[in-house]
């Protein structure tokens, strides 16, 4: 596994009150979503800093050990055998967020205006972390993703972000991450009693216009000027 590259970060404005965690997928790296913030109108939560964080390159048993940017190791399915997950690279990864996280504090963002956010391999690393974190955070965003571990989720989980908006969107037509996966993950969070805003999309693994527009709408919603 290589070390990981810098964050990549974006400012709206001097002076951050508000920062949003965006980790990418699976063979992207942090610039993937910078597009993104581009695009977004998210003035009423004042200036924010967008933290693009870089999963190191490692190899990926399912692409043939092809090594790449990831957060955590994906094994084939086995028909006949539960999932199995790559704890010890979920784990890992997990910390490195954290230091993210405990970074932004340190710099004046508290964690009641932090968003951990993320997409497919990302999504999983921000449900696994937000659930998990220490202090109330402002959101958790899961894009094309799910929930990792999920066997270990309640007993692992910090009751300070149990009131914590979880914001969940999926392509109908993902061929990658399929559908159920997500409704899994969503109705075992519902199960637990967490909140979540849930918004299904037809596209593919991928993001698509209309879930940035409900997703800025949430931010700000989380996020409002206080």
């Amino acid at each position: 596994m290589s070390t990981a590259p810098a964050p990549i970060e974006i400012e709206t404005g001097a002076n951050p009150r508000a920062s949003i965690v965006l980790m990418h997928g699976l063979g992207a790296d942090g610039n993937d979503f910078v597009p993104i913030a581009h695009e977004m109108d998210l003035s009423a939560a004042g200036p924010v800093r967008f933290v693009f964080p870089n999963a190191p390159v490692m190899p990926v048993t399912l692409n043939g050990g092809y090594a790449m940017p990831a957060w955590y190791d994906i094994y084939p399915p086995e028909p006949g055998r539960p999932r199995r997950e790559d704890e010890s690279g979920l784990r890992q990864s997990q910390a490195a967020i954290e230091a993210l996280l405990a970074r932004e504090k340190a710099r004046g963002v508290p964690a009641g205006r932090i968003v951990i956010a993320g997409f497919s391999q990302g999504c999983a690393m921000a449900l696994m972390t937000g659930l998990r974190h220490a202090q109330p955070l402002a959101g958790i965003v899961a894009l094309s993703g799910y929930l990792p571990l999920a066997g270990t989720t309640a007993a692992e989980r910090d009751p300070a972000n149990q009131a914590t908006p979880v914001f969940m969107a999926h392509g109908r037509h993902d061929d990658v991450v399929v559908m159920s996966r997500a409704t899994e993950s969503r109705d075992l969070l519902q199960s637990l009693g967490y909140h979540v805003q849930w918004h299904d999309y037809a596209m593919p693994h991928s993001v698509c216009m209309e879930e940035v527009a409900d997703l800025q709408r949430w931010l700000v919603q989380v996020l409002g000027d206080r």
